[in-house]
């Protein structure tokens, strides 16, 4: 078993996380923050647009049962990485599309995927999303964990994230977790 991570921004952690919590050989996700320049902010700080932070979801996975492409590739279905700044309703610096690394090596395969969707013209619109090293992670707040599981039927997770998840399952059907 090899355990890596990546850290991901595609608008709001708590659908990123629904999704990833259900993709066979991702070990764990954790919502937080990254990238800004305000050390430990809180979500209220956060949605302010002033802390340069970007709402992520850090995933540790095994590399043996799922490779950092395959990650990547389920990270474009589920987000559109060509609005910037923005991910549906959510708007704000804090919900721009974003690849955070610890790896350089990690650098070549996410700059083969963003060329293989330029190549293929998977979008009518240029990908914003931006790829730099990760920096000043901050874990979010406990309530935010788990928060699709935890609050299935709350207003935003019923409308927003649930379809997300449907849009998943039914797309890697085949990459579930048992």
């Amino acid at each position: 078993m090899s355990i890596k991570s990546i850290t991901l921004g595609g608008g709001c952690f708590w659908c990123v996380e629904a999704v990833f919590d259900r993709l066979q050989g991702v070990q764990d996700v954790v919502s937080g923050y990254c990238n800004g320049h305000t050390p430990n902010p809180s979500y209220e700080a956060v949605c302010t647009g002033q802390t340069g932070h970007v709402e992520v979801v850090r995933l540790r996975y095994d590399s043996g049962v799922i490779s950092l492409e395959e990650v990547l590739q389920v990270f474009f279905v589920i987000h559109d990485p060509t609005t910037l700044n923005r991910q549906g309703n959510d708007e704000g610096t804090q919900y721009r599309s974003g690849i955070y690394f610890e790896d350089e090596a990690d650098r070549v395969v996410i700059d083969k995927v963003l060329s293989d969707l330029k190549t293929e013209k998977a979008y009518d619109s240029p990908i914003t999303t931006e790829v730099l090293p990760l920096k000043n992670f901050t874990q979010a707040e406990d309530y935010h964990q788990d928060y699709f599981l935890n609050h299935p039927n709350q207003g935003y997770c019923a409308y927003v994230v649930a379809p997300k998840v449907a849009k998943f399952s039914k797309t890697f059907a085949a990459r579930l977790k048992p």
